[in-house]
């Protein structure tokens, strides 16, 4: 994977609670490893990068000691992958590191997992359903063909069918791979830069998303919104937020 580094074009203000980690994700009771980051991180920008820079020296922070779970045989697994005890990966599950699967964590057949992904303790992956370069915090249920991408998502979140976070920006004509052109969020009538040429979405704890859900980039979802069946949704929800 290839990671373009960009000068933030706008100031991240990493003193605005909207863009702290623990606004959306309960950091505690997740594994020593996920705890520890959503701790360091300033802003929710930082998870991402942070973690994609931890699961390339897994010797450095120490994830390379970790307990193995099960792979059952006929598990497709490549590169570097941590199964910690208590977690499967099923036959038929496609794995390409680098890549942690959490304690308690399930990858079901069918279900395909891309590098520089955690899937947190206690998730169900299903079949059909494709995660790259994100985080699943814990006991997040995606058991249906959907599409998580550059995104971090928090505690008891139901991913529903068909489902898809959007990570590049395509309003301005073709897009262009490698991405080059920064995704920014709106805050308070101030765009703020993430940093990042990919970055898809944050959802906070105990959030749903109905099936067909389609987020634009940079969409920012505060913990226990509650969001009713629709195709389309984007900017920053604050916590508690209802949408119709």
């Amino acid at each position: 994977m290839q990671l373009i580094p960009i000068p933030r074009s706008f100031a991240a203000a990493p003193a605005d609670a909207r863009l702290a980690p623990d606004y959306y994700v309960q950091p505690d009771g997740l594994g020593l490893y996920i705890t520890r980051l959503l701790r360091s991180c300033p802003t929710v920008f930082d998870i991402k990068t942070t973690m994609t820079a931890d699961l390339d020296h897994l010797t450095a922070v120490g994830l390379h000691t970790e307990p193995g779970g099960v792979v059952e045989d006929g598990a497709l697994l490549q590169g570097e992958v941590i199964v910690q005890a208590g977690a499967r990966i099923e036959a038929g599950a496609q794995v390409v590191g680098p890549v942690l699967i959490c304690a308690g964590a399930i990858v079901a057949a069918g279900a395909l997992v891309r590098d520089h992904t955690v899937i947190g303790p206690g998730c169900r992956i299903g079949f059909g359903a494709e995660i790259t370069r994100s985080l699943l915090a814990g006991t997040v249920l995606m058991r249906h063909p959907s599409f998580i991408g550059d995104s971090v998502i928090g505690r008891r979140v139901n991913i529903g069918a068909f489902c898809s976070t959007t990570e590049l920006r395509c309003d301005r004509g073709p897009v262009a791979e490698p991405a080059i052109e920064e995704i920014t969020v709106t805050l308070g009538g101030r765009r703020i830069g993430t940093g990042q040429t990919k970055f898809g979405a944050v959802i906070g704890d105990e959030v749903a998303l109905p099936a067909g859900t389609v987020l634009s980039p940079g969409t920012l979802i505060g913990p226990g919104t509650v969001i009713y069946p629709r195709d389309h949704v984007g900017g920053f929800l604050p916590a508690g937020s209802r949408v119709r």
